[in-house]
């Protein structure tokens, strides 16, 4: 069993660059201190990019949320927009990289005096960290699709723990996927706290029904990229598109489904707790989703 963050190993990745703090280090040697927030308490925000054909795609929109997000915790970057665009292509250059690379953006509130919470105890600048991968999903999971289970762990709303933060701090998120392994499953489904449908443990959910799409309010899941993309493919398609308060079953009787994040893409899904969704993987509208999607991402320029 595998997750939408299944991927196929590359051995190139053993010897890659990491962007730390402004100097280029092997990735052996990238290392932080114990007292940093970010191992301290997950106190810290992150971007997933992708390297796509020389272009770092929906980039304006990672830069958008990574510092929306520092801003809502007052963290300071520390560099200026052009200056994290600066070190995101430092790395991919020195790396020799140019297609089918999967980067992670960390930024985390730095150096602590002592392992507390106290975000006033930091004593120095941000921690910058930047890891460029040659990373492409699973193929296999394109036919076999996840598996989900509905997690007791419910996504939460802005005024408890953010879920459009994209925080270092994901044990909620953790917890819900364990207990999809436990169950069988690949992945965990999360209901929001009305017991509405809300996203997947590390990733956004549609759902197809007699051609319509179905999807969340977008009030309790992640503030995704990928999801956003969908969505407007969805409308300047004329797709059919319902975002909504949906129950369990609503999702039980789909004709297909599929999971979004930058990661991925469009993941199909092969069932829900247990129940197998009808036909061939990935279903119709998936596959012209993923066709169009994959089109938006040969024209996303950054």
């Amino acid at each position: 069993m595998a997750g939408s963050q299944d991927f196929s190993a590359d051995p190139r990745n053993a010897t890659v660059l990491v962007w730390l703090n402004g100097a280029l280090v092997p990735r052996a040697e990238a290392k932080v201190s114990i007292l940093d927030a970010g191992f301290v308490l997950g106190d810290g925000v992150w971007e997933g990019i992708r390297l796509h054909k020389g272009k770092l795609v929906f980039l304006d929109a990672h830069l958008d949320r990574l510092f929306e997000g520092a801003a809502a915790i007052d963290l300071d970057i520390g560099l200026t927009r052009q200056g994290v665009v600066e070190a995101l292509w430092a790395l991919i250059r020195a790396n020799g990289m140019e297609d089918g690379v999967h980067i992670r953006l960390m930024v985390t509130r730095g150096l602590k005096k002592t392992p507390n919470q106290d975000p006033r105890q930091a004593i120095g600048p941000a921690t910058i960290a930047i890891i460029a991968e040659w990373k492409l999903p699973s193929p296999e999971i394109r036919t076999r699709g996840l598996t989900l289970f509905t997690s007791s762990i419910r996504c939460t709303p802005s005024d408890m723990f953010d879920m459009r933060l994209n925080s270092h701090s994901r044990l909620n998120l953790i917890t819900a996927l364990i207990q999809a392994i436990k169950a069988g499953a690949d992945e965990a489904l999360m209901l929001d706290p009305h017991g509405f449908i809300s996203s997947c443990n590390a990733t956004n959910l549609f759902w197809v029904r007699r051609g319509e799409v179905f999807t969340s309010t977008g009030d309790y899941c992640f503030h995704g990229v990928t999801r956003a993309n969908v969505i407007h493919l969805c409308r300047a398609n004329g797709i059919p598109l319902t975002l909504g308060n949906f129950v369990l079953k609503d999702i039980l009787t789909a004709d297909e489904a599929f999971v979004t994040g930058t990661f991925g893409g469009l993941t199909p899904v092969r069932g829900v707790d247990g129940r197998t969704l009808p036909g061939s993987l990935p279903g119709p509208l998936t596959a012209r989703l993923s066709a169009l999607y994959d089109a938006l991402k040969d024209t996303a320029a950054a």
